[in-house]
């Protein structure tokens, strides 16, 4: 998702890592998996390309039973 934000954006790496206070390197592993950020950084990197995180809780396979409730519609 971060990757998908910048690019939509055009930002850098180096562009979104400046306005997240983080290095270039920290956005590229975060990127290709290799990091795992802690929420903190979730969010500075959200806050930075003007982007919120929301968080939800839902029924485990809640998408299944809301798509099997439009299928018998």
């Amino acid at each position: 998702m971060v990757r998908h934000e910048r690019e939509l954006r055009q930002f850098t790496q180096q562009a979104l890592a400046d306005l997240a206070g983080l290095s270039q390197g920290a956005v590229a592993r975060i990127e290709r998996g290799d990091r795992l950020p802690s929420l903190p950084t979730v969010e500075r990197l959200f806050a930075a390309l003007d982007r919120q995180l929301r968080v939800e809780v839902e029924s485990l396979d809640s998408h299944l039973d809301a798509a099997l409730d439009a299928l018998a519609e």
